[in-house]
């Protein structure tokens, strides 16, 4: 693969949030297949590019995508990655956390920011499912944040797993990101947030009554309030500030040893760029890059109205050529 070259950015932003209407990537055509998960819930995965079946991948990379904050496999930046695999002949995959596939899942709990354990089972069988592939991983936003966490983890334990990971605009430190959406201009992507948490939380509440306060959920104004009531109780934490400080990744970044890409810009919404680890603060086969502009999982590239088509190149460009 060529090298690739800094595109002339558009305005900073979520592309999804600030771009709706002009960008609209036509997705691959999926193929869904549903796990069950250990502890008698389920995740559904949307394959692209070749089929990939038990052992049938031999050679052919593997490339595994875990979105954001209540992404899935329609999201612009998953959609540009699995077309991009399937351009070059990979196999691609986007995992989706519980309850983000489209259907509700079945236990109390969801997923969360720091979510290792349920990356580690997720790899681990895809990697006894596909051993003689390459598999390369990507992480985007919450799923960044749970895929770092893992490899500090994991240490040196992680390169059975994989070949090389990547994370796009992970919120490394979820106190500062948190209180940091909560402020300005920011709090527009609280409120998109919000919306479909709190209908996905009252949803679990049919399901499961007297889970959390309701009243509590439905009146939360921040991100802080909202994971203070759901998102913490149901995942074993004793509120937001300890769901935060223990589920951050910025702290394991010293423990990662397997080749990882972590690109950030540095206009960021979600992180301030004082916050951005420095060199002694990641190990050294840690590659940050951290460009000016991009906004949050953004890089909307050319001219308006813009296209998608850098970050997918400068993912694969950094697993073909640089590791």
């Amino acid at each position: 693969m060529t090298g690739y070259r800094a595109p002339r950015w558009l305005p900073g932003g979520h592309a999804q949030t600030i771009y709706p209407l002009l960008i609209k990537p036509a997705p691959p055509p999926y193929r869904r297949e549903r796990w069950q998960t250990p502890d008698g819930d389920f995740i559904d995965l949307d394959w692209a590019g070749p089929p990939a079946t038990a052992g049938s991948l031999g050679g052919t990379p593997l490339l595994i995508l875990f979105h954001g904050l209540e992404g899935s496999s329609r999201s612009h930046y998953a959609i540009a990655l699995m077309n991009a695999c399937a351009a070059v002949g990979w196999t691609g995959v986007v995992v989706h956390f519980r309850g983000c596939s489209g259907e509700l899942n079945r236990l109390p709990r969801a997923y969360h920011s720091g979510d290792s354990a349920e990356i580690d089972w997720i790899l681990r069988r895809l990697q006894l499912l596909f051993p003689q592939a390459a598999r390369y991983a990507v992480g985007v936003s919450l799923g960044g944040n749970a895929l770092l966490k893992w490899l500090g983890e994991q240490g040196t334990g992680a390169v059975e797993s994989l070949r090389a990971a990547a994370a796009v605009s992970a919120p490394l430190d979820l106190s500062v990101s948190g209180h940091h959406l909560a402020r300005g201009c920011n709090r527009v992507y609280t409120r998109h947030f919000l919306q479909t948490l709190k209908r996905k939380a009252a949803a679990k509440l049919r399901h499961h009554p007297g889970l959390f306060d309701e009243r509590r959920m439905r009146a939360a104004r921040n991100l802080y309030e909202f994971d203070d009531v759901v998102t913490a109780p149901l995942h074993g934490f004793a509120g937001a500030d300890d769901y935060w400080r223990r589920a951050s990744s910025k702290p394991w970044l010293t423990g990662i040893r397997l080749p990882t890409l972590l690109l950030n810009a540095c206009n960021d919404p979600f992180l301030p760029a004082q916050v951005l680890p420095t060199a002694s603060q990641a190990a050294a086969g840690v590659r940050r890059e951290f460009p000016a502009e991009g906004g949050h999982v953004g890089f909307v590239a050319g001219r308006l109205p813009g296209r998608l088509d850098w970050l997918p190149q400068r993912l694969l460009h950094y697993f073909q050529d640089e590791v």
